[in-house]
């Protein structure tokens, strides 16, 4: 899954880091003058680049042309990269799909600020989204490079929905009572056997939404976790009833797992979702597979009606003992540039020609590029998904991001298991989310 969804979304990260082992660094590198630009530059991370992914790679080798690229073309690998800086055979550039890494691999020592390079590259954070750069900014500095954006809206079964004789409008997330109606119309089951899934809340991934919703957030401002907030509490409480009801987590999973997510006969094509919240990736995902497909889109909102999503995506780091930096932090520039992601949206217009498709936007970190993209290549399309390609445009800006934090990965991995627990009937809310708490907290204290 991971392969594919870079592969055919290319415009997000993933909300999680890949755990497959794909080979090693590509090659030590050797330090380059800063202002040649000479040398050899390895990365870690990257995957196998799609035609965005290697229209900025040439962008990169036209701009540098002394600087030998090796790729590491697999996932990122935690125990691999860990073990390649432990060694003394660091990467000049690790790509981790996923900003919330930011601040645990700060915190042990394994990745570099970059106020200096930044500085001294003359890369101007300004043009960076706010939230994307919240993410990686621990304790003032800056330790990465934001690449994609991507952000959260509720897509929806047209099909469904007609057959069910409900309107878009009360698939909305403002009205908890309501939506607990809209998810019983929507959900079809024979007996205990599932065949339609109504309102699908995207358990334990969008916790962090659901929370925000009801006007909490996971961890505060200062990097501290907050798992055990009676709001969040609750917005967990809410999320999980809307399972029970629609057949049990166990039969829930099990039939949610038969989806065929980026196929052509995928849960909507086979009327087995009626709706769900999920990344603006999946768009172009659908545009591919089901180009036909009656698909209609609501943002997200919090309980006031207001429309809320939360953001996450892709970054550059320097690992700490990276051989050449002056080129790593010069390739962070090319590849995030405005004029780069110009280039990779022209090599994605013509894949779009070629196979007849549309143009669905590449959301990045860089705002500009975004508006400039969008102005040039997002030129409408069938109505349901030119819909939402502006309904994923407009949460751009409004998303937030999970703050920050020297123990992220820790906090995140305490409440996903908190979650989990309260989904298989082991814990209730309340007390799952004590126990984060007091994990998250105590990975907090011990970063700290």
């Amino acid at each position: 899954m991971v392969s594919r969804r870079l592969f055919l979304g290319s415009i997000g990260a993933l909300a999680l880091a890949s755990t497959s082992a794909c080979g090693g660094v590509s090659a030590k590198s050797s330090g380059g003058g800063k202002k040649s630009g000479a040398g050899a530059l390895s990365t870690q991370g990257f995957g196998k680049p799609d035609d965005v992914g290697q229209a900025r790679i040439n962008a990169f080798k036209s701009a540098y042309p002394k600087v030998q690229v090796h790729l590491n073309e697999g996932d990122f690998d935690p125990q691999q990269f860990l073990s390649a800086v432990s060694s003394g055979n660091a990467p000049d550039l690790v790509y981790f799909p996923d900003r919330g890494l930011v601040g645990s691999y700060a915190a042990q020592g394994v990745i570099q600020p970059l106020d200096d390079q930044i500085a001294s590259a003359g890369i101007d954070t300004g043009i960076y989204r706010k939230a994307a750069m919240q993410e990686v900014t621990i304790d003032g500095k800056i330790y990465g490079v934001p690449e994609f954006y991507s952000t959260r809206n509720i897509l929806v079964n047209g099909k469904a929905l007609d057959e069910a004789g409900i309107s878009l409008s009360d698939v909305s997330t403002s009205d908890w009572d309501k939506l607990h109606t809209t998810a019983a119309k929507l959900y079809k089951a024979g007996g205990s056997r599932i065949s339609r899934i109504g309102f699908d809340p995207k358990l334990p991934e969008f916790l962090p939404l659901w929370a925000k919703a009801n006007g909490a957030d996971l961890v505060n401002p200062d990097g501290s976790p907050n798992l055990d907030d009676p709001r969040i509490v609750e917005a967990l409480t809410y999320a999980l009833s809307l399972i029970d009801e629609q057949g049990g987590w166990s039969r829930f999973k099990a039939f949610r797992d038969t989806w065929d997510l980026f196929g052509s006969g995928n849960q909507f094509v086979k009327d087995q979702a009626g709706a769900f919240p999920w990344e603006g990736w999946y768009v172009n995902v659908l545009v591919q597979a089901s180009p036909n497909l009656d698909l209609r889109s609501i943002p997200f909102t919090d309980r006031h009606g207001k429309p809320v999503s939360f953001e996450s995506g892709s970054v550059w780091c320097l690992p700490k003992g990276a051989p050449n930096p002056e080129a790593a932090v010069n390739w962070m520039k090319i590849m995030t540039s405005t004029d780069t992601w110009l280039r990779a949206a022209a090599a994605r217009q013509a894949t779009v020609e070629k196979n007849k498709t549309l143009f669905t936007g590449l959301f990045t970190g860089n705002a500009d590029a975004d508006e400039k993209i969008k102005a040039k290549y997002v030129k409408g399309g069938k109505g349901g998904f030119a819909q939402a390609v502006e309904q994923y445009y407009a949460s751009t800006e409004y998303a937030f991001a999970v703050a920050g934090s020297k123990a992220g990965s820790e906090i995140k991995t305490a409440w996903q298991e908190a979650s989990n627990r309260v989904l298989s009937g082991q814990q209730k809310p309340g007390a799952a989310m004590k126990q984060a708490q007091a994990e998250a907290s105590k990975a907090f204290k011990a970063a700290k």
